[in-house]
Order: C-alpha cells, then sequence, then structure tokens
C-alpha cells in the first residue's frame, strides 16, 4: 500500500468518526444549559415586549429554560456584537434589528467587527411593524401628496425624526430625494420627544413607528398622513399608505429578528425556527401583534439569511449618503 493510499484511508476514517459526533452534540442540544436571548435595546420597547412573550412560548417548546438580558449600547450595534462572538451552540441567541443590521453594519463600519451576513445564522423574523407621517393639527396639509405639493412651493419644510441615521430620518431623507423637494431635517434623542414637540407645535412633522403613534392619532392628537406599509393597517384602516397616495419606492418596514452566531449546527437551527414558526402562530400572540400595530414574521433560515443580506445592501448607500456618524 502506498503512502498516499494510505493518507487517503486515514482522512476517511476521520470523517466518518466526526460525522456522528458532530450529530450527538447537536442531537443533545439544549439539555447542557440555559439559553440566552440578548435583546439590543432596553427593556420596555414593543420590540423587548414581543422577545419576551416569543421566549416565553419557545421554553416550553425547546423545554428549557430561557433567560433575556437587554444589552443597549451604539445604536444596538453593541449587544449584537456579543452574539457575534459567542460560541456557535445554540445557547447564545440574538434578536437582530434593522437599526443595528442594515443601518448600523454602515454607519458603525468602522467600529464594529461583524457583519450582517458572514457573521451570523438568521433564524427568522419576528416582527415587523411601519412607519406613520403625522402632522401637527394646524398644518396646512392632510396627506403625504397634500405633503409633498406644500413642500414644493415652501422649500425647508422642517420635520422631526429619532435622530440622525435612524430609519425615519433615511426614509424621510429618500422621499425628499425622489420628490425633489428640500426638507429640513430636525433630529431628537428619541421618538417620543420629537411627537411631543409636533403636537406643541414646534416641529410641523414627524415621522414614528406606527405602533407609537397609533395612540396620538386615535385621540386626534396629530394628523395622520400615510403609513409605509404594504396595506393599509387594522389598526388605522382609514390612514392611507404612501403608495396609495403616488409615492414609489413607498414600502418601508422597520424590522426584528431571531439570530445565532454563524456556524450554529443546521439541527439546532432547524429546532429553534420550528419553535419560533409554533410561538408566533398563537392566538395571544397575534394578539400581541395587532395591539402593537404590528405583524409577525414569516421568514424563516434560508429565506431570513437573504433577507437580512439583501436588506443591508439596500439601506448601504442611503446610510452613506445621509452623511450621518456615529456620533450625530
Amino acid at each position: 500500500m502506498t503512502l498516499e493510499l494510505r493518507r487517503r484511508q486515514f482522512l476517511l476514517a476521520g470523517a466518518a468518526l466526526a460525522i456522528p459526533g458532530a450529530h450527538a452534540q447537536s442531537s443533545a442540544w439544549p439539555t447542557e444549559r440555559p439559553i440566552r436571548i440578548i435583546v439590543p435595546f432596553a427593556p420596555g420597547g414593543s420590540t423587548d415586549v414581543i422577545a419576551r412573550l416569543i421566549a416565553d412560548e419557545m421554553r416550553q417548546r425547546l423545554n428549557q429554560t430561557i433567560v433575556v438580558e437587554n444589552r443597549p449600547g451604539a445604536g444596538s450595534t453593541l449587544g449584537t456584537g456579543l452574539v457575534a462572538k459567542a460560541p456557535s451552540d445554540g445557547y447564545t441567541l440574538l434578536v437582530s434589528v434593522i437599526s443595528a443590521f442594515s443601518v448600523g453594519s454602515t454607519l458603525y463600519r468602522s467600529r464594529i467587527d461583524w457583519d450582517p451576513d458572514k457573521s451570523f445564522a438568521h433564524i427568522g423574523d419576528i416582527l415587523r411593524t411601519p412607519y406613520a407621517l403625522m402632522a401637527n393639527r394646524s398644518a396646512p396639509f392632510g396627506t403625504v401628496a397634500e405633503f409633498i405639493a406644500h413642500a414644493r412651493r415652501n422649500p425647508g419644510l422642517a420635520y422631526a425624526t429619532s435622530g440622525v441615521g435612524s430609519i425615519p430620518h433615511l426614509v424621510m431623507m429618500r422621499l425628499a430625494r425622489a420628490e425633489g423637494i428640500q426638507i429640513t431635517h430636525v433630529p431628537y434623542r428619541g421618538g417620543a420627544q420629537a411627537v411631543l414637540d409636533v403636537i406643541g407645535g414646534q416641529v410641523p412633522l414627524v415621522l414614528d413607528g406606527l405602533a407609537a403613534a397609533v395612540p396620538h392619532l386615535k385621540t386626534g392628537a396629530l394628523k395622520g398622513l400615510g403609513v409605509t406599509s404594504a396595506s393599509r393597517s387594522a389598526a388605522l384602516p382609514e390612514l392611507a399608505t404612501f403608495v396609495e397616495q403616488g409615492v414609489k419606492d413607498g414600502v418601508v418596514e422597520g424590522w426584528a429578528g431571531l439570530a445565532a452566531p454563524a456556524g450554529t449546527p443546521r439541527p439546532v437551527l432547524e429546532r429553534l425556527a420550528a419553535a419560533l414558526r409554533d410561538a408566533m402562530a398563537l392566538p395571544n400572540l397575534q394578539e400581541r401583534y395587532r395591539g402593537a400595530a404590528s405583524t409577525a414574521g414569516s421568514r424563516f433560515l434560508d429565506d431570513m439569511q437573504r433577507f437580512v443580506r439583501s436588506d443591508a445592501e439596500t439601506w448601504r448607500p442611503i446610510v452613506l449618503a445621509s452623511g450621518a456618524t456615529p456620533d450625530g
């Protein structure tokens, strides 16, 4: 027997031994220890609430303790980076969010060492929510189309958002370029104060998440001009979409998902995806989504991986063109 033949037999034997071992490791999951889910936001927001509800339901389906930890900071890239560096064993997961993966991966590019696609195995999306354009009650326009016409006649019209480089900022910037209007961005440190100042008349317009907008629109504190969903929201069926009002590329949804570090065994990912799918389909979860003016996700595993890759590429040139920096 030649030396080369012996080497090949040795490699084949090693590969045969490695496959059962890998299977045993993934099939033993998740019995060794509790699973951690990192939420890159502070507690209390809609994404955090939905993540905790889903974790409770997945816990029952996996028969294992799931601990939710909040690790906010750096535009949600801090908690994201922690999971990117975690072992690929299925015991550390991440609530992936658009602010980190589609915006932060470009905005913080000099400060992070992870990639939205290559550093993660995406399990599924858990939440989708559109944005609402709202105006002070005395504003001389009541629809998106009327706002655009008014802005053409009055360059420099101000609008508020939750901050420089936020999705609302980027949406309004893209809208202004598409419609050929000049509007002035007034950034705030969070959407709540931005909304309050529009109610008070300090700024005429604000774009914010629909979940946060619903109470103000239902009480009449603000006028709803339009929503960025593909179809009208059940929470506010009278509010027309941007698309209905002739805005090209007017569909924008914020999203959150569930992800694991890249290299997590496929059987583990499949069990997590199955548990996630079952949890989101439960009537009590569906009711919570409706209450938050949001919808459950429908992308899993390879579909979600492709979506995250594509969404990051879609927003990258918009983030760069905005001139936003990590320091505002």
